[in-house]
């Protein structure tokens, strides 16, 4: 074959191969990561055995299917081959590395790219390459590469090599899967260690002697104490309240004798202490980590204060409708029974003397008249004041325009609303400018009124703003019933009253 260089038919020799299976062993002893592996043992191979170009290909935890990972040559190499061989993927059987993963033992060819089963030959016929041989690498789990040799001369099958390659594959193959698995672990505790500090909880994690052993950047927070400061202290007296404590340390001794589970894995609600000797309510959760030796446990805790807050605030919420609603009722029943069912009472009785008077009738019956137009009309007024008529016959502007052309002092009125508001809104909307009037009227001492009624981004924006003194109560009892009522639209009512700059009503109701 012209342009080859034949082999002379020299083989490796003992000591040359004592030499490579003393490298490979400083290397494996001495490099901590695979691909650094890899480099070093094409280079030591390839370099102490007279072979040009090397490369490593891993089997895919997925398909199976072998890709190469790295690759090695001495001198100029073989830029068109080594790019191939980076590119292309095996499957079981297929080429060189195939036909290794295939068989499981090291396999040899006297000239590769005249080879049937050999996908790479143009290019490696291009790039001159001929001998080859491959190995696998072998593991507990079976094989988990191959690594492959190529020469530009044409040499015959080295027996005693094959035999080296064998074991020296078996040593880098275990190696690497073991430090693969290593890898693995430390990625799965770093992630595991960023959720932990990324979590809005505390988690806290505490051992048989009641000792902490982690503290994340929640706990921190929430706590108060560094993580130097807690790590190795006493749990129990870090976070727990004084008079939780004894039942603590009991709950903690009781397991440990007994390993009856109380409280793990299921939520509590208690009470915790920061730093600084405050306490807040805590949403608790303790698990036992699974690992042999002496119980380790871990507690995720959330700080429930604003929800406790929400909480008791609609608690509060609740219980003054319920007064506002008792108190209405007896005020209907007292406007009844004062006025206009007295009235319908006196009309009765007039009826009844026409009736037997009939020489009197006029004057008896104008009498009646006008009490059953003075008892009509204090059932408007009271219905009124449950909803007022203007409301549902003419909307919610001409319900507001009416309100203002009654105040005693001059009043700006501003609307701006498209769509048809539902009836609880307009209601809403309606009592918050009624009680904003009256208000100014009987506290502000205020010249002049600016009422705003607009729909901005999807909510209804009601605005009574006055000129006067200032200083209005948030917690009286007008204001506070209409926070209700808005805040059970799910809106908001705010009131800015600075002594002597007037007083801003604003709410905000969804539409």
């Amino acid at each position: 074959m012209t342009g080859i260089q034949r082999s002379r038919g020299q083989f490796a020799d003992s000591r040359e191969l004592q030499r490579v299976e003393h490298a490979v062993a400083r290397i494996l002893a001495e490099t901590d990561r695979p691909v650094e592996v890899y480099a070093a043992v094409l280079e030591a191979i390839g370099g102490l055995l007279g072979w040009e170009l090397g490369s490593v290909w891993e089997v895919g935890a997925d398909d199976m299917r072998l890709r190469c990972v790295r690759t090695w040559h001495a001198g100029d190499g073989a830029p068109e081959f080594e790019g191939l061989s980076e590119r292309i993927v095996l499957d079981r059987g297929e080429g060189l590395p195939g036909h290794v993963l295939l068989t499981g033992e090291p396999t040899w060819m006297m000239d590769a790219p005249e080879d049937a089963n050999f996908p790479r030959s143009s290019a490696a016929r291009r790039s001159g390459l001929h001998a080859a041989f491959g190995f696998p690498l072998h593991s507990p789990r079976g094989v988990v590469g191959v690594m492959e040799f190529f020469s530009r001369e044409l040499r015959e099958p080295d027996e005693q090599l094959l035999g080296t390659m064998r074991e020296l594959g078996s040593q880098v193959g275990q190696f690497v899967v073991r430090r693969h698995a290593e890898e693995a672990v430390h990625a799965s505790e770093s992630r595991l260690r960023a959720m932990l500090e990324a979590s809005l909880d505390a988690v806290v994690t505490m051992d048989h002697r009641g000792r902490v052993v982690g503290w994340n950047h929640a706990a921190e927070t929430i706590f108060g104490y560094r993580n130097d400061e807690a790590v190795g202290k006493d749990m129990a007296g870090l976070i727990v309240p004084p008079a939780l404590r004894p039942r603590h340390r009991r709950g903690l001794a009781r397991f440990l004798e007994t390993e009856e589970a109380v409280v793990l894995d299921r939520r509590l609600e208690l009470t915790g202490m920061r730093k600084d000797g405050t306490e807040f309510p805590v949403e608790l959760t303790i698990t036992r980590i699974g690992l042999p030796g002496s119980p380790t446990f871990t507690g995720f805790v959330r700080d429930i204060t604003d929800r406790k807050h929400s909480e008791d605030e609609l608690r509060a919420s609740r219980a003054r409708l319920v007064e506002v609603a008792d108190a209405e009722r007896r005020r209907i029943q007292r406007n009844l029974h004062d006025g206009a069912q007295q009235r319908l009472t006196a009309v009765l009785l007039s009826l009844g003397r026409i009736r037997r008077s009939p020489g009197d009738g006029d004057a008896l019956l104008d009498g009646a008249i006008d009490e059953l137009a003075a008892g009509l009309q204090e059932i408007r007024e009271l219905a009124s004041g449950l909803h007022p008529a203007v409301l549902s016959e003419r909307g919610l502007a001409a319900a507001l325009e009416a309100l203002t052309l009654r105040a005693p002092l001059p009043v700006e009125l501003e609307t701006g609303f498209d769509r048809g508001l539902s009836e609880q809104v307009e209601a809403a909307a309606y009592f918050v400018v009624a009680e904003g009037l009256a208000n100014v009227q009987k506290h502000a001492n205020a010249s002049r009124v600016a009422v705003r009624v607009v729909e901005d981004d999807g909510r209804l924006v009601i605005e009574v703003i006055d000129d006067g003194a200032g200083g209005a109560d948030e917690e009286g009892s007008g204001l506070r019933g209409l926070a209700d009522r808005v805040e059970a639209l799910g809106g908001r009512l705010a009131v800015d009253s600075a002594q002597e700059l007037g007083t801003r009503l604003r709410a905000e109701l969804p539409v």
